[in-house]
């Protein structure tokens, strides 16, 4: 039987949460039913207090991307995890630039791909930057999750282990294999989906390319129908996750919300450009302000064309040593 985490008592959210939330607090100037919302969305909720503990407790333990035309630059590095190759493409111009940071990962094992919770705690509300996330865990490389703490469904596999299953979206399976596939969980269960090899999966969305096709309709999905987060349509800074070959990934950000530096793009439009990196199958995480890449120390990435990151409960990372430039 699987054991799941331990309920800890809530304790109060750190500064800095989203606008779109920290704008709840006033809300309890009108009743109760904006009382529970200031619960629901603003004050941390801790269920799991140490998830490295807790995971080890139930665990016992490059061919360059196909860019579309504009700037390209490219560089190369090999690691004990396997090799990274990261470029980054300027599209358009002027309103119209788009500029996109992509990663190319041919990993050594599918399990070296990571993810690591703000404040080393799983729950609700509960948020870092993820430069310090990834900081934390001594990560090499990292990308935003799926922000799986601005709610309270889905499911939640991470590392090998269940933390949440609550089945309501399309989501995303990975599998210690190396491979990858897009699940509906309504029609399956954590259990299932651990039994079955998976090593973690995400719960954002939508689907974004499967049999190597753009799939039809995205940019119409709506991922949620709660405060904040109703629709993920239009032009939008971005991060996405897909698979090439086995072992084999691509991840991408895009920046946007900047005329001038980049505009973001559509679902559509994401989805075309991991087509073009190869993939065969990806899916679309947290966007907007979230989108952050993250390698060696420093953002790659220019969130927001600012330079400055967002608060988000979880990253995707690689851990890795004896980093070596192959660029030539």
């Amino acid at each position: 039987m699987t054991s799941h985490p331990p309920v800890h008592a809530p304790c109060p959210a750190p500064l800095g949460r989203r606008a779109v939330l920290a704008g709840l607090t006033s809300l309890l100037l009108v009743g109760s039913s904006s009382a529970w919302a200031l619960d629901r969305f603003v004050i941390d909720h801790v269920e799991v207090s140490d998830v490295a503990g807790y995971e080890a407790s139930q665990t016992g333990s490059a061919a360059a991307p196909v860019s579309p035309a504009g700037t390209v630059t490219a560089t190369t590095y090999v690691s004990d995890a396997g090799t990274i190759r990261l470029t980054t493409s300027v599209t358009g111009s002027g309103s119209d630039t788009v500029t996109a940071y992509l990663a190319d990962l041919r990993l050594t094992d599918a399990t070296v791909l990571r993810s690591a919770f703000a404040q080393n705690s799983f729950g609700t509300n509960i948020i870092a930057n993820p430069s310090v996330i990834a900081s934390g865990v001594g990560a090499m490389f990292a990308v935003n999750g799926d922000y799986y703490g601005f709610r309270d469904t889905g499911i939640v596999i991470r590392n090998g282990v269940i933390y949440r299953d609550e089945p309501a979206r399309q989501g995303l399976a990975i599998y210690r294999d190396g491979t990858m596939r897009l699940i509906q969980e309504t029609a399956t269960s954590a259990d299932d989906l651990l039994a079955e090899g998976v090593w973690s999966t995400l719960s954002f969305g939508p689907g974004l390319v499967e049999h190597g096709m753009v799939i039809e309709g995205i940019d119409d999905v709506e991922v949620d129908t709660n405060v904040g987060n109703h629709s993920i349509q239009g032009r939008q800074p971005r991060t996405g996750i897909g698979l090439i070959d086995t072992n084999h990934l691509v991840v991408i950000v895009v920046d946007g919300r900047s005329p001038g530096y980049s505009r973001g793009v559509t679902m559509t439009e994401f989805a075309h450009l991991s087509v073009q990196a190869g993939a065969r199958v990806a899916y679309n995480l947290d966007g907007g302000g979230s989108s952050t890449m993250y390698f060696n120390g420093s953002l790659v990435n220019n969130p927001l064309g600012k330079g400055q990151e967002r608060g988000t409960s979880d990253i995707l990372y690689i851990a890795g040593t004896s980093l070596t430039d192959q660029s030539s």
